[in-house]
């Protein structure tokens, strides 16, 4: 169950079991928060048991959305229907435009280890949501890093202080960092008032804006003037914070399908079915 504090909701991170019994920790994309637009899906993987990933996520359509996924420890092999190979080693990351429709696999290169990262899933406007598809995947080095006395911030997306992330999205514009607090130390920030942003910790707890944030909880930010604070606990903490902006358009999702109505949903199902999902080969751009 979700708490609310004004404007934002804290949501615990729920398990589920996905691809071919890969288990995630997933916060939107659940009953308790089905949507955060532009956002529609955050998965985080967090385990060293293999059993947990082993299986992987074996080949598997989607249309109509972005696929962003950001590897922090482990390696998976991305393949896909237009022919583009991928290697996500640790601190590396993969924007996937799915768009008209990309059939893909993603299956760990390791039998044991700790395998931890995200996939979050960002919607397109109607507009873009047929758009050929787009792929781009860079190694850890490729994404500036701002460090300060305090705190140690990963620009994975978009801007922070004078750094700017590779990958280049000029319909989403979202913003993701990963930001790394020694303990009892501040972050702060300001964000767009018009997007949608929340934060999602991953690694020991802190206080945002006075209210505590636990390990594997989402907050929603609420829109504000003011910047968001965050301080770190005794040990520390990390979290990812992400911002996009909202597209304000008809949701209609079935499983790995996001568009706006019934029978564009009908006519990918029926596109996948009889073999003519895939049209267009993605534009690719790797960083080696």
């Amino acid at each position: 169950m979700s708490t609310q504090s004004g404007l934002s909701r804290v949501i615990p991170a729920t398990e589920v079991t996905e691809g071919a019994g890969v288990t995630v920790h997933r916060t939107i994309g659940t009953p308790t928060l089905r949507n955060l637009d532009p956002f529609m899906m955050l998965d985080h993987f967090n385990t060293d048991n293999p059993d947990d990933y082993i299986a992987g996520f074996p080949s598997h359509p989607h249309r109509g959305f972005i696929t962003f996924t950001y590897m922090i420890d482990g390696d998976m092999e991305h393949k896909d229907s237009m022919g583009n190979t991928g290697n996500l080693g640790p601190g590396g990351a993969q924007w996937m435009k799915a768009a008209s429709g990309v059939i893909h696999s993603e299956m760990p290169k390791q039998e044991n280890g700790l395998m931890r990262g995200f996939q979050l899933w960002i919607n397109l406007p109607a507009a873009n949501k047929m758009d050929t598809p787009e792929y781009q995947e860079y190694k850890a080095d490729a994404f500036p890093v701002v460090e300060t006395s305090g705190y140690r911030v990963k620009v994975i997306m978009g801007t922070f202080a004078d750094a700017s992330s590779p990958i280049k999205d000029e319909i989403t514009d979202v913003s993701y960092l990963d930001v790394q607090l020694e303990p009892g130390e501040k972050f702060s920030h300001d964000l767009p008032t018009v997007n949608n942003s929340f934060l999602y910790v991953y690694g020991d707890s802190g206080q945002l804006d006075g209210q505590h944030a636990p390990l594997h909880t989402l907050t929603t930010l609420a829109n504000k003037e003011a910047p968001h604070n965050f301080v770190a606990g005794e040990q520390g903490a990390r979290f990812v914070l992400v911002s996009g902006k909202p597209i304000n358009e008809p949701v209609v999702q079935y499983g790995p399908f996001v568009m706006n109505t019934r029978e564009e949903i009908d006519q990918a199902m029926r596109d996948y079915q009889e073999n003519n999902f895939v049209r267009d080969r993605a534009w690719v751009n790797r960083k080696k």
